[in-house]
């Protein structure tokens, strides 16, 4: 530290830029690590207020809804008698008859949208405690009712589960986005890190070199060396986590879409502490060893300027199985084969991925040295040939300068492909949207109402065949209550209808599970017990419908007129047609929820719990690519500035043999923009075959991403652009008689 800081304004910049390098890279570092732990924390306090059935003097059921991207969920509570009765956490007593106890987002929900107050029958008495929610963001409510209009409730036994049914991610997906996230952060960080502990590394090697010229023994400069890089970043680790736990309270306020925390929760815990007070150091310390080597081992070579070896080729043919994997999965797309579902896929997609990535990173030196060499052999320009021929002595220096940007850029491709992927789990692409109820649930003045509500275009009624009560499994039939015309205009295609007669829907492109033979007879249950037999009619209707469906193949379409009105309600289901847009959809489930609150809705074709699980998934992943920008550009400014700082000499010993400020500021950008050019251009290539790869094997519909090609097409020219401009400023035609070497 003595040397350090006795070496004049520049170390001392220097040591001030490698710690606030750091401490930016280990902000970073801890808000990946402390994902999990958020998660962890919401599923554990939504584990703990999970009901279980049991003995107890309490009935429940519960309700789980969409309201807009959102779950809402809804418990409903009934004492049979009086006593004690278990209480979640978050409240202290349950609620009675017309009471509520609701989350604060939803209290606020309800102050601001009164529609949905019908939700919530009952006046709300009080709010839920935060360890009684998952997040800030929790629209949860504990209503109080009776026994009565608590249809097939359950007996209350505890509250408390050792693992939540509705976690915030599903561990299987959470494995993929610990994966994506290590791409496109933690992997640019390594490279970031590893920049900043190599600040001025020439500049560092002779004056190491000087040290051991005048006698200090090599182990010692070797620790010299280290002792500068690891108080550099030690010091940027001490900032970087002080920096994170103020970035944290302020985010645990704003939070994410789909994910909102307690402070608490992203606090980094020890293990975290541990890894970025102690791994940032290590990592400075080896990087440090290695670029201190040469210094301490040969100093003469250092202080003399002498010819460079050239970068070791092995890296390159890391890309050879990387994309030989990747390559052979979207052959077999190609070739018309389906090679989703195998185990070895598991293991084998990730494992090419890192390897092709790896690729990537440790061969761009060498590719970039073998093309300046070409290119410097067949310029005709003098600035072109300057930087080709720099370019092919000091490759390395563009690796550092490009290769954060160019992990981000391939992370990016893997980064669509898995929201590709899960947006094909949940989305529906119908125009319309279907609503089921089942009939036992609402009365009949309820049904006449939900018919009616804004936005609701059709309703009918659908009922299944009697099945035994002993549980044994037999053919059944479906039938549906409607008209040629509703038919025709809430499917895609229906053709060869009859009003009037029975007739069997029909749809060639899928297989009914039993599939109802013309001439086959099904009973179905009246509401006083006894049975009436529907016979499956030669007569079909050529029928697609609009994905899932109540009109869906097999299923009897009956005449209004030909249907007996005491068909068992136990056996219907009310269904409720709407347009599909959003706002509709949200319209209709509040209008179903203000006149029905305590029958449960099922949106055909919207998985409340993928769609939920897609917006945080999307979230995150967005944290992770704005921390790997901000990684990659950092990492980006802070090697180009320290090239154009360590190349001082050469660019005072060009303008004293006259070269031009215009000449001297096309070779820095050309020496930028050639190994970017060739990093994002592999950096495409390689992630959209990684990312169908991984849409291939994932048995989705989607294969090829074309539309997120275009995108990248379009960040990477940004990137070069914005590489190419910001190059420039970085070197002056200022001669300075200190910046030349004097051996």
């Amino acid at each position: 530290m003595r040397l350090l800081w006795g070496s004049g304004r520049r170390s001392r910049i220097r040591f001030l830029l490698m710690s606030l390098g750091s401490a930016l890279g280990v902000a970073c570092l801890a808000a990946v690590l402390t994902i999990p732990s958020i998660l962890a924390a919401h599923d554990a306090r939504a584990a703990a207020r999970e009901p279980r059935p049991g003995a107890s003097n309490v009935v429940y059921r519960e309700f789980r809804d969409p309201y807009g991207p959102q779950l809402l969920h809804r418990v409903f509570i009934a004492h049979t008698a009086p006593g004690l009765a278990p209480v979640p956490p978050g409240i202290n007593k349950l609620p009675g008859p017309g009471e509520a106890i609701v989350s604060p987002k939803l209290d606020e929900v309800l102050a601001a949208n009164p529609k949905a107050a019908g939700l919530v029958p009952g006046r709300v008495t009080g709010t839920i405690a935060p360890e009684g929610l998952g997040g800030s963001d929790d629209l949860y409510a504990y209503i109080g009712t009776t026994p009565a209009e608590l249809p097939e409730a359950e007996t209350l036994g505890s509250f408390g589960t050792g693992r939540t049914w509705q976690p915030v991610v599903d561990p299987s997906t959470l494995g993929i986005l610990r994966f994506v996230l290590g791409c496109i952060v933690l992997l640019p960080l390594v490279i970031f890190l590893s920049v900043c502990a190599r600040l001025s590394g020439e500049s560092r090697a002779r004056r190491l070199a000087a040290l051991r010229l005048v006698g200090l023994s090599v182990k010692d400069t070797l620790r010299v060396n280290a002792g500068e890089s690891v108080a550099a970043a030690f010091l940027g680790a001490v900032v970087g986590l002080v920096g994170y736990l103020g970035l944290n309270e302020v985010m645990a306020l704003i939070g994410l879409p789909g994910l909102h925390w307690y402070p608490a929760d992203g606090r980094p815990d020890l293990l975290t502490v541990a890894v970025c007070l102690v791994g940032c150091p290590t990592l400075a310390w080896i990087v440090g060893l290695f670029s201190a080597r040469q210094a301490a081992m040969s100093p003469i070579s250092v202080r003399q300027t002498t010819e460079r070896k050239p970068p070791r080729k092995y890296g390159a043919l890391l890309l050879v199985p990387g994309l030989g994997v990747i390559s052979g999965y979207c052959v077999l797309s190609v070739m018309g084969r389906d090679p989703s579902g195998g185990s070895s896929t598991t293991m084998l997609i990730p494992s090419a991925v890192l390897v092709t990535g790896a690729g990537l990173v440790f061969g761009l030196a060498p590719i970039t040295a073998w093309l300046a060499q070409r290119l410097a052999g067949a310029a005709k320009s003098l600035p072109v040939a300057l930087a080709m021929r720099r370019m092919e002595v000091d490759p390395g220096a563009s690796l550092r300068v490009v290769t954060g940007l160019v992990l981000l850029v391939f992370g990016a491709s893997l980064t669509q492909g898995v929201l590709v992927e899960l947006d094909q789990v949940s989305r529906r692409t119908a125009p319309l949207q279907e609503y089921n109820i089942r009939l036992n649930e609402i009365s009949p003045a309820q049904r006449k109402a939900v018919a009616e509500v804004p936005g609701v275009q059709a309703s009918t009624v659908s009922y299944s065949s009697w099945q035994p009560l002993d549980g044994s499994d037999v053919g059944h039939a479906d039938l549906v209550v409607g008209t040629c015309a509703q038919l025709a205009a809430y499917t895609e295609r229906a053709t060869g209808c009859v009003d009037g007669k029975v007739m069997q829907l029909r749809d060639d492109r899928t297989a009914y599970e039993y599939d109802p033979k013309a001439g086959e007879r099904y009973p179905f249950a009246l509401k006083d017990g006894r049975k009436i037999t529907f016979t499956v009619p030669h007569e079909r209707i050529d029928v697609r419908p609009w994905d899932l469906s109540v009109f869906e193949s097999g299923t009897l379409l009956v005449p209004p007129s030909l249907l007996s009105s005491d068909l068992a309600d136990a056996d219907g289901v009310l269904t409720l047609l709407s347009d599909a847009d959003p706002a509709t959809i949200r319209s209709v489930l509040d209008g179903i929820g203000a006149i029905a609150p305590t029958a449960s809705v099922e949106p055909v074709g919207i998985v409340i719990d993928s769609l939920a699980q897609l917006t945080v998934i999307r979230s995150l992943l967005v944290v992770g690519m704005v921390l790997g920008l901000v990684i990659g550009v950092a990492a980006f400014v802070v090697s180009v500035a320290d090239r154009a700082m360590e190349r001082r000499g050469q660019v005072t010993a060009l303008a004293l043999l006259g070269a031009g400020a215009g000449t001297l500021r096309v070779v820095q950008v050309v020496q930028v923009v050639l190994p970017l050019v060739v990093g994002l251009g592999a950096a495409i290539v390689a992630g959209w075959l990684a990312e169908s790869s991984y849409l291939i094997t994932g048995g989705g519909a989607v294969h090829w991403d074309w539309e997120g090609l275009p995108l990248l097409f379009a960040c990477a020219l940004g990137v070069v652009l914005a590489a190419a401009l910001a190059s420039v400023p970085m070197v002056r035609r200022h001669i300075d008689p200190e910046h030349i070497r004097r051996d």
